[in-house]
């Protein structure tokens, strides 16, 4: 990616053209490996922390997990996250020996002011399939949600549905959960629910999670 140069026009510009970019339409190979990833701030957020986990996608199974840090290259813009922690992510995933066949990323995926959140914008990038799995909402309204795991309902923004807010385990708070390119808009929620657990987030976001903010040993070299 280009140095930042300061220009937001410019960046809002680019996040339009790249939202174009995004296929949502199921067009993944058959599950084997699946990652997840999250990323973190360190030193006040002078330097971003990114974090790849990769599992067996059948076991669910940790078989490797990254962390790549670099200095952080430009300040916090609503909206405009995905620039500033994209570098970092990808240089993780870049560590990964295997490639996945699908990332589950800690963001939106086009459930975003301009389709483009940190899901969308990593998956046009890289070309890989991506998942958005938020905790909250960024942008748009939704109807009210059963209390039972697996229910769901969409979420709209200026009448076009841009995600799901699902509901991952019983009365729990629920997920933002969107497609971010290769996933259609009606697999990503079930993708959700198959790779979950006991816990409110999907297995692989979970685990960068809890790497990326450092909750979690890393067990892998940085």
């Amino acid at each position: 990616m280009p140095p930042w140069d300061g220009d937001i026009a410019k960046a809002r510009a680019l996040q339009t053209a790249l939202a174009k970019q995004t296929r949502l339409v199921d067009d993944h190979p058959p599950l084997k490996l699946i990652a997840g990833v999250d990323v973190g701030f360190e030193e006040g957020g002078a330097v971003t922390r990114a974090a790849a986990v990769l599992l067996d996608a059948h076991t669910k199974e940790p078989l490797a997990e990254v962390v790549a840090r670099q200095p952080t290259r430009m300040p916090y813009i609503p909206g405009l996250l995905s620039f500033r922690e994209l570098p970092a992510l990808l240089s993780a995933l870049d560590q990964l020996q295997q490639v996945p066949d699908l990332i589950f990323v800690d963001g939106h995926g086009i459930a975003h002011p301009r389709r483009l959140g940190i899901a969308a914008h990593l998956g046009v990038v890289t070309g890989l399939p991506t998942i958005g799995v938020a905790k909250s909402i960024l942008v748009g309204t939704h109807a009210a949600l059963g209390p039972a795991r697996g229910e769901r309902v969409p979420l709209m923004h200026h009448g076009e549905m841009i995600g799901w807010v699902l509901r991952s385990k019983d009365r729990v708070r629920p997920l933002v959960v969107s497609p971010g390119h290769r996933v259609s808009m009606e697999a990503a929620p079930e993708l959700v629910l198959a790779y979950g657990g006991k816990y409110r987030l999907p297995e692989p976001t979970r685990l960068a999670d809890r790497l990326a903010s450092r909750r979690g040993r890393n067990k892998a070299a940085h």
